[in-house]
Protein backbone atom coordinates (compact mmCIF):
# COMPACT_ATOMS: atom_id res chain seq x y z
CA UNK A 1 0.00 0.00 0.00
CA UNK A 2 1.80 3.10 -1.22
CA UNK A 3 0.42 5.84 0.95
CA UNK A 4 1.01 7.93 4.05
CA UNK A 5 -1.01 6.87 7.10
CA UNK A 6 0.60 9.16 9.67
CA UNK A 7 2.27 12.54 9.41
CA UNK A 8 4.20 14.50 12.00
CA UNK A 9 5.35 18.10 11.63
CA UNK A 10 8.35 19.08 13.69
CA UNK A 11 7.16 22.56 14.55
CA UNK A 12 8.33 22.55 18.17
CA UNK A 13 10.80 25.41 17.70
CA UNK A 14 8.49 27.55 15.59
CA UNK A 15 6.40 30.47 16.80
CA UNK A 16 2.72 29.71 17.35
CA UNK A 17 0.77 29.88 14.08
CA UNK A 18 -2.04 32.32 13.45
CA UNK A 19 -5.54 30.81 13.61
CA UNK A 20 -5.68 30.88 9.80
CA UNK A 21 -2.36 29.05 9.44
CA UNK A 22 -3.41 26.50 12.04
CA UNK A 23 -6.66 25.88 10.15
CA UNK A 24 -4.75 25.42 6.87
CA UNK A 25 -2.49 22.89 8.62
CA UNK A 26 -5.40 20.91 10.08
CA UNK A 27 -7.25 20.76 6.76
CA UNK A 28 -4.12 19.75 4.82
CA UNK A 29 -3.27 16.99 7.29
CA UNK A 30 -6.83 15.66 7.36
CA UNK A 31 -7.14 15.69 3.57
CA UNK A 32 -3.68 14.19 3.12
CA UNK A 33 -4.40 11.26 5.42
CA UNK A 34 -7.79 10.67 3.79
CA UNK A 35 -6.42 10.41 0.26
CA UNK A 36 -2.81 10.37 -0.92
CA UNK A 37 -0.33 8.61 -3.17
CA UNK A 38 3.21 8.20 -1.87
CA UNK A 39 5.58 5.63 -3.35
CA UNK A 40 9.28 5.13 -2.79
CA UNK A 41 10.98 4.00 -6.00
CA UNK A 42 13.63 1.30 -5.86
CA UNK A 43 17.16 2.67 -5.96
CA UNK A 44 20.29 0.87 -7.12
CA UNK A 45 18.39 -2.42 -7.23
CA UNK A 46 17.96 -2.34 -3.45
CA UNK A 47 14.60 -3.40 -2.05
CA UNK A 48 12.44 -0.60 -0.74
CA UNK A 49 10.37 -1.20 2.39
CA UNK A 50 6.73 -1.24 1.38
CA UNK A 51 4.18 1.16 2.78
CA UNK A 52 2.01 2.36 4.23
CA UNK A 53 4.37 4.99 5.58
CA UNK A 54 4.72 7.38 8.47
CA UNK A 55 6.13 10.72 7.32
CA UNK A 56 7.99 13.22 9.44
CA UNK A 57 8.47 16.71 7.98
CA UNK A 58 10.91 19.16 9.49
CA UNK A 59 13.34 21.92 8.69
CA UNK A 60 16.89 21.15 9.81
CA UNK A 61 19.97 23.15 8.93
CA UNK A 62 17.88 25.21 6.49
CA UNK A 63 16.83 22.07 4.60
CA UNK A 64 13.44 20.43 4.28
CA UNK A 65 13.68 16.90 5.69
CA UNK A 66 11.39 14.03 4.75
CA UNK A 67 11.79 11.19 7.28
CA UNK A 68 9.91 8.13 6.01
CA UNK A 69 9.28 5.03 8.12
CA UNK A 70 7.08 1.99 7.73
CA UNK A 71 4.20 1.41 10.10
CA UNK A 72 6.47 -0.99 12.00
CA UNK A 73 8.96 1.88 12.53
CA UNK A 74 11.50 0.55 9.99
CA UNK A 75 13.45 3.37 8.32
CA UNK A 76 12.30 3.47 4.70
CA UNK A 77 14.02 6.65 3.48
CA UNK A 78 15.25 10.06 4.49
CA UNK A 79 15.89 12.87 2.09
CA UNK A 80 16.87 16.49 2.49
CA UNK A 81 15.75 19.15 0.03
CA UNK A 82 17.14 22.63 -0.34
CA UNK A 83 14.63 25.28 0.68
CA UNK A 84 15.89 27.68 -2.00
CA UNK A 85 13.53 26.55 -4.78
CA UNK A 86 10.55 26.96 -2.42
CA UNK A 87 11.32 30.39 -0.97
CA UNK A 88 9.69 32.63 -3.60
CA UNK A 89 6.59 30.49 -4.12
CA UNK A 90 6.07 30.19 -0.34
CA UNK A 91 6.45 33.97 0.03
CA UNK A 92 3.97 34.55 -2.81
CA UNK A 93 1.58 32.01 -1.31
CA UNK A 94 1.61 33.71 2.11
CA UNK A 95 1.04 37.12 0.55
CA UNK A 96 -1.95 35.93 -1.47
CA UNK A 97 -3.31 34.04 1.54
CA UNK A 98 -3.18 37.23 3.63
CA UNK A 99 -5.10 39.02 0.89
CA UNK A 100 -7.60 36.16 0.72
CA UNK A 101 -8.17 36.08 4.51
CA UNK A 102 -8.74 39.85 4.51
CA UNK A 103 -11.03 39.69 1.46
CA UNK A 104 -13.20 37.00 3.08
CA UNK A 105 -13.88 39.42 5.95
CA UNK A 106 -14.91 42.46 3.92
CA UNK A 107 -14.93 42.03 0.13
CA UNK A 108 -17.52 41.19 -2.48
CA UNK A 109 -17.80 37.54 -3.56
CA UNK A 110 -16.41 38.33 -7.01
CA UNK A 111 -13.29 39.87 -5.48
CA UNK A 112 -12.86 36.86 -3.16
CA UNK A 113 -13.20 34.52 -6.13
CA UNK A 114 -10.52 36.40 -8.09
CA UNK A 115 -8.07 36.27 -5.19
CA UNK A 116 -8.88 32.60 -4.59
CA UNK A 117 -8.11 31.76 -8.22
CA UNK A 118 -4.72 33.46 -7.87
CA UNK A 119 -4.13 31.61 -4.60
CA UNK A 120 -4.87 28.27 -6.26
CA UNK A 121 -2.49 29.12 -9.11
CA UNK A 122 0.38 29.85 -6.72
CA UNK A 123 -0.50 26.71 -4.74
CA UNK A 124 -0.33 24.67 -7.95
CA UNK A 125 3.09 26.16 -8.71
CA UNK A 126 4.32 25.17 -5.24
CA UNK A 127 3.08 21.62 -5.67
CA UNK A 128 4.78 21.41 -9.08
CA UNK A 129 8.09 22.54 -7.55
CA UNK A 130 7.69 19.91 -4.83
CA UNK A 131 7.02 17.15 -7.35
CA UNK A 132 10.13 18.18 -9.29
CA UNK A 133 12.27 18.23 -6.14
CA UNK A 134 11.04 14.77 -5.11
CA UNK A 135 11.73 13.23 -8.52
CA UNK A 136 13.66 9.98 -8.04
CA UNK A 137 13.09 10.09 -4.28
CA UNK A 138 9.32 9.69 -3.95
CA UNK A 139 6.42 9.55 -6.36
CA UNK A 140 3.38 11.58 -5.41
CA UNK A 141 0.25 12.67 -7.23
CA UNK A 142 -0.86 16.27 -7.66
CA UNK A 143 -3.32 16.29 -4.74
CA UNK A 144 -0.70 14.84 -2.40
CA UNK A 145 1.82 17.43 -3.62
CA UNK A 146 -0.67 20.24 -2.97
CA UNK A 147 -1.33 19.10 0.59
CA UNK A 148 2.35 18.55 1.33
CA UNK A 149 3.11 22.01 -0.07
CA UNK A 150 0.62 23.48 2.42
CA UNK A 151 2.46 21.72 5.26
CA UNK A 152 5.81 22.98 3.95
CA UNK A 153 4.36 26.49 4.06
CA UNK A 154 3.36 25.95 7.69
CA UNK A 155 6.95 24.97 8.49
CA UNK A 156 8.25 27.97 6.53
CA UNK A 157 5.92 30.25 8.49
CA UNK A 158 8.17 30.05 11.51
CA UNK A 159 11.39 29.13 9.74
Amino acid sequence: MSRITHIALDDANLPPPTPEIEQERKVAMFDLLEDNVFTLPSRDDRPVPQGPYHLGLSIRDKRLVFDVNTESAEKAAEFHLSLGPFRQVVKDYFQICESYFEAVKKSAPSQIETIDMARRGIHNEGSRVLQERLEGKAEIDTDTARRLFTLICVLHYGG
